[in-house]
């Protein structure tokens, strides 16, 4: 089979990341999810797409909200927990999720299988985001450049 070329690729032919700007006391439990870069791969600027592995037993993120970007997936394969303000619920293959901008629901997702789990997630790129961590002492406030400054919820450093 010929390989495809750009704008076609195929989303294997990535490397994985599980690059995070969280602070370092907070790195460690989000170090086993994994994100391939699509959005990044063909040039998107207006919103990313990430390709999202979650090992067995881990989280994509701390419970969290964004202020000024929307965010939306879709479970590619596996089963996975969503929690939000609202509680647990359990998605499968094929069903989604969604959070507007500044709607408050912190959210992650959580692999309490044996089994990886992918998720396609689609995120916008407004900048001057701002994060909540409702279960973590964490804020995290994007510049004009779009990358995320970390404090502590008091505004002190971590």
């Amino acid at each position: 089979m010929t390989k495809p070329r750009l704008p076609a690729f195929d989303p294997k032919d990535l490397a994985e990341s599980n690059t995070t700007s969280y602070p370092e006391k907070f790195k460690a439990i989000n170090s086993r999810r994994w994100n391939r870069r699509l959005g990044d791969h063909v040039g998107l600027s207006n919103f990313g797409v990430n390709l999202t592995r979650i090992e067995p037993g881990a989280q994509s993120s701390a419970r969290h909200a964004h202020a000024r970007q929307d965010e939306f997936i879709w479970v590619v394969s596996g089963e996975v927990v969503l929690e939000t303000n609202e509680g647990p619920q359990t998605l499968r293959p094929g069903m989604c999720a969604g959070f507007a901008a500044g709607c408050g629901n912190a959210h992650r997702f959580v692999n309490k299988t044996d089994r990886d789990v992918i998720l396609l997630v689609v995120g916008d790129r407004t900048l001057f985001d701002e994060v909540t961590y409702p279960d973590i002492d964490n804020y995290a406030k994007a510049g004009a450049d779009g990358k995320y400054v970390h404090t502590r919820k008091d505004d002190t450093p971590h």
